[in-house]
């Protein structure tokens, strides 16, 4: 069943304009970004993100890291990179968990967003979702959950479908192993 979970993510979250792309190691991720960015890149606090010591892998392939400082960097930054706490595979959504102000400036200021989930972390269904919900408002009442699903849209504008303009035009989906089973994690 994850495989099967796995493609039916991929499917849905490219439907809706996002990159799925799998992710082997630190050094294929830092590859992976150093050929899609150009300038700094918002590196969000992140357990999942932290025990892969990434500031240091990153600056020594020579990407532009920010891991501090994120309200005068948000401006300038590139890109952003998060972990996620959870996918679903119905709709290609990553849910985040996005209390802290450097979370939410690195998925929403940069014009690409960059989210690593581990796949055992897809749930089928967004109906799955709900003990996890309530898991987090019992741990963090005032928590934050973002539900990002494909690029920044809106049809605001003479109803035309405009991309990217109340947040990144790229959502990048970085699926690596290994990084947490836990969905309380990001």
């Amino acid at each position: 069943m994850p495989n099967q979970l796995v493609a039916q993510f991929t499917l849905a979250a490219e439907n809706v304009g996002a990159e799925v792309h799998a992710i082997a190691d630190q050094q294929e991720l830092t590859a992976y970004l150093g050929k899609r960015i150009d300038g700094p890149l918002l590196l969000a606090p992140c357990p999942s993100l932290e025990r892969l010591d990434l500031p240091q892998v990153m600056e020594q392939a020579g990407l532009n890291v920010v891991i501090d400082n994120f309200r005068e960097q948000g401006a300038v930054a590139v890109a952003g990179l998060t972990g996620a706490n959870f996918g679903i595979a119905a709709t290609g959504t990553v849910v985040l968990e996005s209390t802290a102000e450097a979370v939410r400036i690195a998925t929403t200021l940069p014009e690409k967003h960059f989210v690593l989930l581990d796949p055992q972390k897809i749930l089928e269904t967004a109906d799955q979702a709900v003990p996890l919900l309530h898991k987090f408002h019992q741990q963090l009442p005032q928590a934050y959950l973002a539900y990002i699903s494909g690029p920044s849209r809106t049809a605001d504008i003479e109803r035309v479908l405009t991309i990217g303009v109340h947040g990144p035009s790229e959502l990048h989906i970085l699926l690596m192993e290994g990084l947490s089973d836990d969905p309380m994690e990001r």
